[in-house]
């Protein structure tokens, strides 16, 4: 349902537009993202009475709405039983451990959801393209990735690997929308005024990572982004599609191949 917003003398044109960005909704997508929204909370309940681990990594290029997708994911589950973990840089404590060690204290407890924004793939591509890790850092952990999760997952942990694809143009516009919103400005860093700069570096260690970390038993699900509504939407869809629950309805369909493909 549209909203209406009382005029108010000295708003100017910008303000608006920032108002009416924030909160505007399309019909079509609150109906969709309510829908799922239902499905989620009695895929909680099934995880949580029977005791299920559940991990789920958002990445994607910086402004590619992984924060926003796991708000949509997240909204209104039950804030006992799930997680959202956004690990900062490492203190040198950290830097001294095995490059896992600080993520395997995050993995969810038994009847828990955990929501990974960036996860351990900051070495397979930030890392590397910001001159974070060395070559030879690099390249252990993408020997170690797959059997990394390979032991957890045959330790009964469902895992879901996310990228959210974006345009290079999309992301631009991104990027200035940030940087002109004062309620988007906080989530500006160095790495997103450097990210149009460094745009084929990200695509080349991207490239990378699906072709040496993408397997069988946990394979990576290249979501479009661009428009935001409908990636949400497939992540949501295809997470339920994926694991069998009580209640799950007979409508749930599938996210189509044009927005939403495992590697």
């Amino acid at each position: 349902m549209e909203q209406n917003f009382p005029i108010v003398p000295g708003q100017d044109e910008l303000f608006d537009r920032q108002v009416l960005q924030h909160y505007s909704v399309n019909p079509a997508y609150a109906h969709d993202l309510y829908f799922l929204q239902v499905e989620l909370l009695k895929l909680q309940k099934h995880i949580f009475e029977h005791g299920l681990r559940l991990a789920i990594i958002f990445e994607g290029r910086d402004t590619a709405g992984k924060g926003g997708a796991i708000f949509r994911f997240s909204q209104f589950l039950n804030p006992r039983h799930y997680r959202v973990v956004a690990l900062g840089k490492p203190s040198e404590v950290e830097k001294g451990q095995w490059y896992f060690q600080r993520y395997i204290q995050e993995l969810p407890n038994a009847g828990e959801i955990v929501f990974f924004d960036r996860s351990w793939y900051n070495r397979a591509v930030v890392e590397p393209v910001m001159g974070f890790c060395t070559r030879e850092q690099y390249e252990l952990f993408m020997e170690q990735a797959p059997l990394f999760e390979k032991m957890i997952i045959d330790d009964g942990i469902i895992l879901f690997k996310f990228w959210f694809s974006i345009d290079m143009e999309v992301q631009r516009h991104r990027i200035d929308d940030r940087l002109t919103d004062p309620l988007k400005q906080w989530k500006v860093s160095p790495i997103d005024l450097l990210a149009q700069e460094k745009w084929n570096d990200f695509t080349h260690y991207k490239n990378l990572m699906y072709k040496r970390t993408s397997v069988p038993y946990s394979p990576w699900v290249i979501i479009k982004g661009n428009i935001r509504e409908a990636a949400r939407i497939a992540a949501m869809r295809y997470v339920l599609n994926k694991i069998e629950y009580a209640g799950k309805s007979a409508a749930l369909n599938r996210p189509g191949p044009e927005i939403l493909r495992e590697y």
